[in-house]
């Protein structure tokens, strides 16, 4: 098996890639799928936000309110440390899961994990990842993506980006940069080129 550690800042265009690296073969493990479900209702993951924030963060059906959660959160360093010693350890058991599912199913299984914050949480040297693909951008990129489909005021998209780690310090990290300033078919063509090297290190014959 290999494990890939794949990340990209928001706008970048990581779900596409994800996307595509899985209608090629790969097994991803999506983070923030994986932290949606950890504070799903009855859960003990929501309890635990609940205790630490208060029903405040509560939808009216009883699930978690995610945009007045990151409302609260986002402006405060210490309330998004709080919050994140409580996801994060669970995201990571589940994620440990997953990972041994999809190992066992295929000894050549190339597993991505895709983890937006992986340079932000120190995931980058210390995830036990084979090799870590970066989805990069330009800012300006970013910001129009953010404020053309996301229906982001400027301001917002400016302040969504900066809170992320510059470009620069996903580069030094990574193994395989995947560049998605261009059309859709240079992004498939490079998802490709870094498919056929992740697969031939897994040992996985071409088709398969």
């Amino acid at each position: 098996m290999l494990l890939v550690g794949l990340t990209g800042g928001i706008g970048s265009g990581k779900s596409e890639v994800a996307r595509r690296l899985a209608a090629l073969g790969a097994v991803v493990v999506d983070a923030d799928v994986i932290a949606r479900e950890v504070v799903a209702p009855g859960t003990p993951g929501l309890d635990a936000v609940v205790a630490a924030f208060g029903t405040g963060v509560l939808s009216a059906g009883g699930g978690l309110d995610r945009d007045r959660l990151a409302a609260l959160v986002f402006a405060d360093p210490e309330a998004r440390e709080r919050l994140n010693g409580i996801v994060h350890p669970l995201v990571r058991a589940r994620t440990v899961e997953l990972v041994a599912q999809a190992a066992a199913a295929d000894p050549h299984a190339v597993v991505v994990n895709d983890v937006p914050l992986l340079v932000e949480a120190g995931l980058a040297t210390g995830g036990g990842y084979d090799a870590i693909v970066v989805v990069a951008v330009e800012p300006s990129t970013q910001r129009r993506r953010l404020v053309e489909q996301r229906g982001m005021a400027p301001a917002d998209a400016d302040a969504r980006i900066a809170a992320q780690a510059p470009l620069a310090d996903k580069l030094a990290v990574a193994d395989y940069v995947v560049r998605n300033d261009g059309d859709l078919a240079e992004l498939d063509a490079q998802v490709r080129q870094v498919w056929a090297h992740l697969a031939a290190r897994a040992g996985r014959t071409m088709g398969s």
